[in-house]
């Protein structure tokens, strides 16, 4: 697309970070002669940084939304409350689940990951991923107010699976609630962190009574419990898969070029379709590779802002950067929580209240 005879149709499939950086970016610069058009399945997303302090009961539920659709309503562009599930590049349009086709002149993806398991029989109809966060959210609410026994299992020992578990753990010890509560995994618990992260997270997750049960992959899960590799059998009552994260299916139905699931984009997140764009967890950086991480959709926000005004103006695009190393915080259950950088590990109630200043610091823009 060259100049700026016509308007500009911008289409942003999802409400993820990246995109409502953007979006927060538009109040004070606004994209000149383009109408834009965001697409999310609700009018609200969650933010991943305060899940675990809500599901420890440190916050409420509204405290995780960032309202998509207001911060639409106060930079002009137009909200659709959808679902996108394909694209096609040679029409230049997004494909929504109703059946819509919406043109568009630059489109940019940002509709993060999900947890769930369909290749565990029995997932879908019995369990909950941990992403999307909105879902679970409501689940996991429903769950800890309800009457009765609590036993919970997380399927997947990485980090996220940790901070889940020993939230929960937290929540149902203040509601005086007796609980058993176990972290599975199908190796060895936290084994892509480090040494520092694995021993003090450990200690939090005996200190918080999680039974980790590890070199134990689940084969199925049932109505009450799930059966693991050898046909043995633990009873449960919430089950939450947190065992990594995968790309949404619908995302080969793009026509775009992907990297095991993800959206491959180069240095200037631009993916393998003229005009297309790819940011946050969704999206693969082909030249520099990070892991999936919150902190790298926040970066990406300033450099895609940049690149759609370019885009239509016809200028160089600008580079994204990751950093090579970032400030890990991981919440411990209570208002404690361990943080990492640089190799260098430190734990408490300092840290925790570091970590909520800078969650409640990158909500308050919105």
């Amino acid at each position: 697309m060259q100049g700026n005879e016509q308007a500009s149709q911008i289409v942003f499939v999802g409400g993820g970070h990246t995109h409502s950086l953007v979006l927060h970016a538009m109040r004070q610069r606004p994209f000149a002669n383009a109408a834009v058009t965001v697409i999310n399945p609700g009018r609200t997303a969650p933010y991943s940084g305060m899940l675990p302090g809500f599901v420890a009961g440190h916050y409420p539920r509204e405290a995780l939304n960032i309202d998509i659709a207001q911060l639409c309503d106060e930079v002009g562009a137009r909200f659709i409350d959808g679902r996108a599930v394909a694209m096609a590049g040679d029409a230049r349009t997004v494909l929504l689940e109703d059946g819509t086709a919406l043109p568009y002149d630059l489109a940019s993806f940002d509709v993060g990951i999900t947890s769930a398991m369909p290749g565990i029989p029995g997932f879908a109809d019995h369990a909950v991923p941990a992403k999307p966060l909105g879902i679970f959210a409501g689940r996991w609410d429903a769950y800890r107010n309800a009457a009765g026994e609590k036993s919970v299992i997380v399927i997947g020992g990485g980090i996220a699976g940790a901070e889940l578990a020993m939230a929960m753990a937290h929540a149902l010890r203040q509601r005086n609630r007796n609980a058993e509560i176990r972290l599975i995994d199908r190796s060895s618990i936290l084994a892509d962190n480090s040494e520092t992260a694995r021993k003090s997270v450990r200690a939090e997750l005996d200190h918080n009574g999680i039974e980790i049960i590890e070199n134990a992959p689940v084969r199925e899960v049932q109505p009450d419990g799930v059966v693991i590799e050898g046909g043995s059998r633990i009873a449960a009552n919430f089950i939450v898969g947190a065992a990594g994260a995968t790309p949404h299916p619908w995302i080969a139905q793009t026509g775009l070029d992907l990297h095991d699931g993800y959206i491959k984009v180069n240095k200037a997140l631009q993916a393998s379709a003229d005009g297309v764009y790819a940011v946050g967890d969704c999206a693969h950086l082909v030249d520099n590779p990070r892991p999936k991480a919150g902190v790298y959709a926040v970066r990406e926000a300033p450099v895609l802002f940049n690149n759609l005004h370019s885009a239509l103006t016809g200028s160089p695009p600008q580079d994204y950067v990751p950093q090579s190393d970032y400030l890990k915080l991981v919440s411990l259950g209570g208002k404690r929580a361990f943080g990492e950088k640089f190799g260098f590990g430190f734990s408490g109630a300092l840290v925790w209240r570091l970590k909520d200043h800078i969650d409640r610091k990158f909500m308050n823009q919105f």
